[in-house]
């Protein structure tokens, strides 16, 4: 282990990190708002973090190993959190406890969007605005990107680019370099928010409103300027735009990345996640969309266009709101909730399991059924025309017994805190999925929630962000043997 090394790397990140609070600090001098003095002190306690790090531990050059990695990664997203909070604890118009404001950036950062703040419509700007470039940073991966800087400084990233993105994964590389690997992606990702703000623009919201729910929809985010989330446009187009770009966000990126560069879209309907992931949200958004017309909630039209948003925003864990689908009656809040589980697509903004791991445990159930029948046959399991190797399976079902096995725990523990069943079980399916929204005391904001449920939904929501392992494995003891 290269503590020294993980450090400066980690002083280099916070430093890079401190312009994503000098953005709306330079928006606040220019409106002239009470936030100017949390910002600065922000900024220059973020900046000055990052510089005495890098520059004392300047002499550290070795090469970064995979356990290094894993380090960085997971000391940079929970330091982060912190210093992401600053600004929050430090505008004293707010008015919100230490933990609040952790919980704030921590939400943002890992792109869940649970917020406890309330009275959004009537912040100042720049608060608004660093919320939204908290879950945009979050959304592409500040690590992510910044391996495109560290090659040039002496240092290798990816060791970086395989923590911060460990499950199985079908274009984990897309170009020969890292570095061009983490531009490509940065450029794709950049292309899809400018194009969706512009959208938005020409749909009727403000350039302000445009911009800001472009870095969270593209992210997906969900937080908002507005406490009525998108229900404040009251606009179908709005609707529909943001319907599809959530969709197009929660698809691999390597995916839009091949599009770009073949001028083709055929290999989505050729690739087997992408087909999964399109069933299951055709199966969510039509069972949706029927129950919403056949109870008489909505009238056709809006049983479809909010029927459609809202399968999407939950399943692609989103969390944007059109109508408080906790109130909907039968089987669909929870069935929105379930389906959270699955998420986007590997390689996406997406929170939750992931469509690639649910498929293949689906398929390893259909193969377990055909050799039930036919018990002597040999049946690989296969996605696509490429078998897939045992060990790839196995190391699903174990990131699957592990996963449920932190949901149950965490969510037995947020019980014991006094939170009822339902409130427990979808404020962890909430924050492990990255979605946002829960039902039963959080269906709103999580404000009303105690302190420690909130640092327990913190670690949730680290943990969903970073795929469980990448996390977990810093608690095994053989992890720090030399």
């Amino acid at each position: 282990m290269q503590l020294a090394i993980s450090l400066r790397i980690l002083g280099l990140l916070l430093t890079l990190f401190s312009s994503a609070q000098l953005v709306p600090l330079v928006v606040a001098v220019v409106a002239e708002d009470e936030t100017v003095p949390g910002f600065l002190t922000a900024f220059a306690i973020t900046l000055s973090s990052g510089l005495l790090l890098w520059l004392t531990l300047s002499g550290a050059q070795r090469e970064l190993r995979i356990r290094d990695g894993f380090l960085i990664t997971s000391l940079f997203w929970t330091v982060l959190g912190l210093f992401g909070a600053l600004p929050f604890a430090l505008t004293g118009s707010l008015d919100v406890s230490p933990v609040d404001a952790v919980f704030e950036s921590v939400s943002g950062l890992t792109t869940t969007g649970a917020t406890v703040l309330v009275g959004l419509d009537d912040l100042p700007t720049s608060l608004l605005l660093y919320r939204q470039l908290l879950q945009w940073l979050g959304g592409i991966g500040i690590i992510v990107v910044a391996v495109a800087i560290l090659p040039m400084l002496g240092i290798g990233g990816m060791q970086l680019y395989r923590a911060e993105t460990p499950g199985p994964s079908k274009d984990s590389k897309l170009t020969p370099r890292i570095a061009e690997t983490a531009k490509a992606l940065f450029i794709i990702y950049l292309a899809l928010t400018i194009t969706c703000g512009l959208a938005y623009f020409a749909a009727g919201m403000t350039p302000f409103d445009a911009l800001c729910h472009a870095l969270s929809t593209v992210a997906i985010g969900g937080f908002s300027t507005h406490d009525a989330s998108m229900g404040y446009f009251d606009s179908n187009p709005i609707y529909l735009i943001c319907t599809l770009f959530m969709l197009v966000s929660a698809i691999s990126f390597g995916m839009h990345y091949s599009a770009w560069s073949r001028r083709t879209l055929s290999h989505y309907r050729q690739d087997s996640e992408t087909r999964f992931f399109g069933s299951a949200m055709l199966v969510c958004g039509t069972a949706t969309i029927a129950y919403l017309i056949a109870s008489g909630t909505l009238e056709v039209e809006d049983g479809i266009v909010h029927g459609l948003f809202q399968a999407v925003s939950i399943t692609t864990t989103t969390g944007f709101a059109t109508h408080d689908f906790a109130a909907w009656p039968g089987f669909l809040p929870m069935m929105l909730i379930m389906f959270s589980f699955m998420g986007g697509c590997v390689g996406s903004t997406g929170g939750g399991i992931k469509a690639m791991r649910l498929m293949l445990i689906y398929k390893q159930g259909i193969r377990e059924l055909k050799q039930l029948v036919h018990p002597h046959a040999v049946i690989p399991l296969k996605v696509g025309n490429r078998r897939v190797e045992a060990t790839v399976v196995s190391a699903v079902w174990s990131f699957f017994a592990v996963y449920t096995f932190v949901f149950i725990v965490l969510m037995l523990v947020l019980m014991a805190t006094g939170l009822d069943f339902l409130t427990a079980f979808s404020a962890m399916a909430a924050t492990l999925n990255n979605l946002g929204p829960g039902l039963g005391a959080v269906s709103a904001n999580y404000a009303d929630i105690g302190d420690f449920a909130k640092g327990v939904l913190c670690l949730a929501m680290l943990l969903g962000r970073l795929e469980i392992f990448t996390l977990l494995v810093l608690f095994t003891p053989m992890f720090w043997r030399q």
